[in-house]
């Protein structure tokens, strides 16, 4: 069970904001990639503790930029 600490409602704000730009990035220019990496973010800055939430948004990010410099 997630407790509401200062961090995890911080995290979950900040990845939450960023989450929803790549969403609206990606809806706008019709890019699934951003989007789909956008909507995983949200979930996590549910879901997950405030540590492992920072980790695996900061991991999607990694993940979508390669993959977008790929041509994917």
């Amino acid at each position: 069970m997630i407790s509401f600490e200062s961090s995890f409602i911080w995290a979950s704000m900040f990845w939450g904001s960023v989450a929803s730009g790549y969403c609206l990035y990606g809806w706008k220019q019709r890019a699934p990639l951003p989007l789909a990496g956008g909507a995983a973010m949200m979930i996590a800055s549910f879901f997950l503790p405030a540590l492992a939430m920072s980790l695996v948004c900061l991991t999607l990010i990694g993940v979508v930029y390669w993959l977008v410099r790929q041509g994917r």
